[in-house]
């Protein structure tokens, strides 16, 4: 099928540098920390591109080069759908304090460069003899859609429950139903393996593969980075509401962006009732991964919101004893560790916002309340500008640092330390 070749497909982008003699302009990217950096993911804007190289034809392409002559990988992507590229993405890699220059130029096409698919996201639907249809560019669920009870059908209306993304360290989904919680992907390859599975129900992604497996569970919790609000109700008194069980019009899938470098994709929920009385919330989050982290990134806006309210996501704590912090110049960072894979084995997870967004951490009870066992992660809004946060997983099988709590805590704290000083462009 269409869909296994883009898991697996090597991508080709760009044509020889030499061949262009237009007017090339230079960047001077610094590492300001005596670190390695691996993967870093480098965004340019079509607007950022002109002001150095003039204006840039609606059918070209700005293309990278080292001095050297050797050419970058680069992807284009076109954010607002018009059908011209706003951002160009490039992934590099530094030493410690090390500089490097790039050249850029104006090419009719892209440069001709070999590579493998570093970011993937998918959401697909079921066909009526059980197999399952093309990814799709744009989706609409209502927000009522049922859970899938597997005692009565073997396989669910999307592909592994609702869209997925991964990079080659790390996966992800969201539930396309009233619990619209996230899950993690515990991966043990680096190539694109989501297309693939969920596709035959005899082979359960609950139980480890040659790939890896499902090893979250999530059951009343906020999950894997699962948003919510909290308001005061009308005595006062401060409640979380879920983004879920029912409780929004619909919900809105579009893909944005689907590798080979980062995968974008975005989710809009119409007509949010947190309460009676008052006016329903729009919401949006645009969620990244590119390769090389065991992150996702989360942009979320919300529009009528009230004055009040805080935006809250979380990480379960179903299988956790505690949770720990951490905190560097322009971070935040709540994490767990302990055996809550469903393998029974290592697994940290950790949630990561800007410091100035950030208000507190907490808890929530373990019954008695609509969203339970999870450790919560409070961010402050603020009007019509998008919160951000990140969310990570570290799973043992993934990497032998994530074997104990020490290595995650000194991965979590190299994460926030390159957070707090990203790469300095002149």
């Amino acid at each position: 099928m269409k869909h296994l070749k883009i898991a697996t497909a090597l991508f080709l982008v760009s044509t020889s540098w030499q061949t262009y003699a237009q007017k090339t302009a230079s960047w001077v990217l610094k590492n300001p920390i005596a670190a390695e950096r691996p993967k870093e993911l480098l965004v340019f804007t079509r607007k950022q591109l002109s002001a150095k190289l003039g204006a840039i034809p609606s059918k070209s392409y700005v293309t990278f080069a080292l001095p050297s002559k050797q050419p970058i990988l680069a992807q284009y992507d076109d954010l607002n759908g018009d059908g011209l590229w706003d951002e160009v993405a490039l992934l590099q890699s530094f030493n410690a304090s090390e500089s490097k220059t790039i050249l850029a130029r104006i090419s009719d096409k892209p440069a001709t460069i070999k590579a493998a698919v570093l970011a993937h996201v998918r959401h697909q639907r079921k066909n009526n003899d059980d197999s399952f249809a093309d990814p799709l560019d744009e989706d609409t669920v209502l927000g009522t859609q049922a859970a899938t009870d597997f005692s009565k059908q073997p396989l669910p209306p999307f592909l592994t429950e609702g869209p997925a993304w991964e990079n080659d360290k790390v996966g992800f989904r969201i539930y396309f139903d009233t619990r619209n919680a996230k899950d993690i992907w515990g991966k043990t390859t680096p190539r694109m393996i989501l297309s693939e599975v969920g596709l035959n129900p005899a082979e359960s992604y609950h139980k480890q593969a040659e790939w890896g497996m499902d090893v979250l569970k999530v059951g009343k919790s906020l999950g894997a980075g699962s948003l919510a609000l909290a308001i005061q109700d009308e005595q006062g008194k401060e409640q979380l509401v879920r983004l879920g069980g029912g409780n929004f019009k619909q919900v809105q899938y579009k893909k944005i962006a689907n590798g080979p470098i980062r995968a974008i994709f975005k989710l809009t929920y119409h007509d949010w009732t947190i309460a009676n009385n008052m006016t329903p919330i729009q919401v949006s989050e645009e969620i990244s991964i590119w390769g090389g982290q065991y992150f996702y990134e989360s942009k979320v806006v919300l529009k009528n919101a009230p004055k009040s309210a805080k935006l809250v996501t979380g990480i379960v704590n179903l299988h956790s004893q505690q949770s720990y912090q951490l905190a560097s110049k322009t971070a935040k960072v709540l994490y767990t560790f302990d055996k809550q894979s469903e393998n029974n084995d290592n697994l940290g997870m950790a949630v990561l916002v800007p410091t100035k967004s950030y208000l507190a951490f907490g808890q929530t009870p373990n019954q008695g309340a609509d969203i339970q066992n999870t450790y919560t992660v409070t961010e402050k809004l603020v009007a019509s500008k998008p919160n951000y946060f990140r969310f990570f997983a570290g799973w043992e099988k993934s990497e032998p640092f994530f074997q104990t709590k020490n290595g995650f805590e000194t991965f979590l704290q190299q994460q926030a330390a390159l957070y707090d000083q990203p790469i300095q462009v002149r």
